[in-house]
């Protein structure tokens, strides 16, 4: 029976199969945040929308799917927005997979009431429920925080972030704060 199991063993260490994880593909790695974003506490949500809106928080809605190039792409900037908001802002991040069959929802506590079908979509609500930012695609983390900033009722014109990845599967927000301000 031992040799059985170091035979096993030995197989798995001396397989020729690589695990192959690219971030510029439409291949599924598993869940994109812990990979590319070096989150992983972003999903599940630590919240529902329903739960944001009674506790009058601003949030942002962020469809994906794991098996998404730009979904991936996106990662790292829903999680810088979540290094930089945290305690200020409920991050939603809800993959797609359950609402593809789902009729679209008439209650607007629903995330499903803002999916338009496209993916990534990042949406931001105020904390009366307004849409206030509503895009699919790349989408820069600057463009966010203005809306974020604004919603808080926080000045950051003074500040740009930047999303720097250093492998191919992390990357790092730094802030740069501009010193051409009068």
């Amino acid at each position: 029976m031992k040799i059985i199991q170091w035979i096993l063993i030995a197989l798995i260490f001396l397989s020729p199969y690589k695990a192959n994880a690219s971030r510029d593909s439409d291949s599924y790695d598993g869940n994109i945040f812990p990979i590319y974003a070096g989150n992983g506490a972003i999903v599940p949500p630590q919240t529902s929308l329903q739960e944001s809106f009674k506790n009058k928080r601003v949030a942002v809605l962020f469809f994906y799917l794991d098996d998404s190039s730009d979904s991936k792409a996106m990662a790292p900037i829903i999680s810088g927005l979540d290094l930089i908001w945290r305690n200020n802002i409920d991050i939603i991040a809800l993959t797609t997979d359950e609402l593809q069959d789902k009729e679209k929802s008439d209650l607007r506590i629903e995330p499903n009431f803002y999916w338009n079908g496209l993916i990534p979509q990042t949406i931001i609500l105020s904390s009366d429920g307004d849409v206030k930012f509503d895009k699919n695609g790349m989408i820069n983390i600057d463009e966010l925080n203005k809306v974020i900033g604004e919603l808080k009722g926080i000045d950051i014109e003074d500040t740009t972030f930047s999303v720097e990845s250093f492998n191919e599967y992390n990357s790092i927000i730094s802030e740069k704060k501009n010193k051409n301000k009068n």
